[in-house]
C-alpha cells in the first residue's frame, strides 16, 4: 500500500500572535490555539509553527504558546525558528513538539545538529533548506543526523533535488490538487506544508479528498463496511449515538441515511437525516456547533452507529452541552470516575493556589515555596520505599496517595498539567 502523503498547515508566531490573521465568515478567530484547532478539525495532518521571536523573552513567550497549541490539537506539531543552543531544541520538544527544525542558513544551528540528533533522536530533528545553495549539502546534513528536510518552494529554490532518497516536506503556496499532485508524487516527498494567508480558510480534508481522486494516498476517513451492509429501518435510516471523544459524555442521538453517512466520511463532519424536515443536514451548518469526526463504530448487530466527535459548543438545540439532561429516575450510587479523580484533585489544588483558604495545608505549601514542596515530594517518595518493604499493601496505597498529592502541588506550582503528562507518556 502506498505511503499516505501529509498536508501540514504553516503558521508564524510574532509578538505572541499569528503573523497573518485569517478573516472569513464563520471562522472561529481569536487566539493562535483556536486557529490551529480549526485546521486540526478540518483535516490538517500536522502543524508547522515558525517562531519569529527576536529576543529570549519573546522566544520564551512563544514556547508557552506552542505548549498551549500542542495541548489543544490532536495532530503533531513541528516547530523551530530560534535555535541557538541545545536547550532551545529541548524547550520546543518539552513544549510538545514532535519535531524541531534547524535552519540551514544559520550555522550556529547546524553546529549543534549532530548533538541534538544524538540526544533526542533523528526522527525529531529536521533541517530547513531555506536557501538554494544549501540543497547540495543534504547528504552532509543527513550524515549529521537530520531525519527530515523542509524545502521552501518559494524563494529558496527553483527546482527539486531528485533521487536524494531523503524524507522531504515541501513548503508551498500551491492550493489545488492539480498543482500539488506532481510535487507530492516525487520520490522522498512525504507531504506539503501549506502557508496560509489572509482571507484563506482552506479545508484540508476537502483538498485531501481531491488529491485522493487524483490517485494519491491520503489520510481520509474510509469505512470497511458500506452503508448498505448496515441494518436499516424501513425508512432506510440508522440511529447514531454521539459521544464526546475525550470524556465519553453522551451528547445526542440522531439518524443517518446513506447520503449522510457518505457525506460524514467525505468531510469529516457529522451529517444526519432529519425525519421531521425529511432532508439531510450538516450539524452546525447554521449554529457553528460542528461535530468533527474522531471515530465511527457499529454495534454487534450492525444496526446502530456510535460516533465519537470533537464537539464545538453545544450539541443540543436548547443550548445545552448534551441533549440528555432531563432526569427521570436516579438511584444514589458512587459515580466516581477513577480516571477523573486525579484531575478533580488537581483542580482543587489550583483553586487553592488562586483563592487561598485560611488553614489550608495546600496553601501552607505554596506559601513556603518550591524548596518546601520539593522537600515534601522527596520525603513522600522515601515513605513509598519504606512502605514497599512491609507486607501490608495498604501502606503502599496510603503513601502513594500522599506522594501523588504532593506531586500535584508541585505540578500546580510549575504549571504542569495531567494532560501534559499523559501526552508525554503516550509518546513514549
Amino acid at each position: 500500500m502506498a505511503e499516505e502523503k501529509k498536508l501540514a498547515a504553516l503558521f508564524a508566531l510574532r509578538n505572541g500572535q499569528v503573523e497573518i490573521e485569517i478573516e472569513r465568515g464563520g471562522f472561529p478567530g481569536g487566539s493562535p490555539e483556536e486557529l490551529c484547532r480549526y485546521y486540526d478539525d478540518n483535516g490538517a495532518d500536522e502543524l508547522m509553527i515558525m517562531d519569529l521571536s527576536e529576543d529570549d523573552a519573546g522566544h520564551d513567550a512563544h514556547i508557552g504558546m506552542i505548549k498551549k497549541i500542542a495541548r489543544t490539537v490532536d495532530i503533531p506539531v513541528i516547530t523551530g525558528g530560534r535555535v541557538k543552543r541545545v536547550e532551545d531544541v529541548k524547550k520546543y520538544l518539552y513544549a510538545g513538539a514532535k519535531m524541531v527544525y534547524l535552519k540551514a542558513s544559520e550555522e550556529e544551528s547546524i553546529d549543534i545538529l549532530k548533538e541534538v540528533s544524538d540526544r533526542f533522536g533523528k526522527e525529531k530533528i529536521a533541517v530547513w533548506l531555506d536557501r538554494e545553495d544549501k540543497i547540495s549539502r543534504m547528504e552532509e546534513y543527513a550524515s549529521l543526523g537530520a531525519g527530515c528536510f523542509i524545502l521552501d518552494m518559494g524563494a529558496a529554490f527553483t527546482c527539486l533535488p531528485e533521487g536524494s532518497g531523503y524524507p522531504m516536506l515541501l513548503l508551498t503556496q500551491m492550493r489545488t490538487a492539480q498543482e500539488l499532485k506532481p510535487i507530492l508524487s516525487l520520490p522522498g516527498v512525504k507531504g506539503a506544508v501549506l502557508s496560509f494567508g489572509k482571507d484563506d480558510g482552506t479545508d484540508c480534508m476537502a483538498l485531501k479528498q481531491q488529491l485522493k481522486k487524483e490517485g494519491l494516498s491520503m489520510n481520509t476517513f474510509e469505512s470497511p463496511v458500506s452503508f448498505s451492509k448496515l441494518k436499516q429501518g424501513p425508512d432506510g435510516l440508522v440511529p447514531v449515538i454521539v459521544q464526546d471523544y475525550k470524556t465519553s459524555e453522551v451528547l445526542m442521538m440522531a439518524y443517518m441515511n446513506e447520503l449522510a453517512f457518505e457525506a460524514t466520511l467525505e468531510t469529516g463532519k457529522m451529517h444526519y437525516y432529519s425525519r421531521s424536515r425529511k432532508s439531510q443536514w450538516l450539524k452546525g451548518e447554521t449554529s457553528g456547533h460542528f461535530q468533527y469526526v474522531k471515530s465511527l463504530y457499529s454495534d454487534c448487530d450492525n444496526d446502530t452507529l456510535l460516533a465519537k466527535v470533537a464537539q464545538v459548543g453545544a450539541a443540543c438545540h436548547t443550548g445545552s452541552r448534551s441533549c440528555f439532561f432531563n432526569n427521570l429516575v436516579k438511584k444514589e450510587y458512587d459515580d466516581t470516575n477513577p480516571l477523573m479523580v486525579f484531575e478533580d484533585v488537581y483542580q482543587v489544588i489550583l483553586d487553592r493556589k488562586a483563592n487561598p483558604k485560611e488553614g489550608s495545608y495546600t496553601n501552607y505549601l505554596f506559601d513556603k515555596g518550591i524548596d518546601k514542596i520539593l522537600k515534601k515530594v522527596g520525603e513522600e517518595a522515601t515513605e513509598i520505599v519504606i512502605a514497599a518493604k512491609n507486607p501490608n499493601p495498604e501502606e503502599i496505597v496510603y503513601e502513594l496517595s500522599d506522594f501523588l498529592y504532593h506531586a500535584m502541588v508541585l505540578m500546580a506550582e510549575k504549571g504542569v498539567t495531567w494532560e501534559d503528562i499523559t501526552k508525554e507518556l503516550a509518546n513514549r
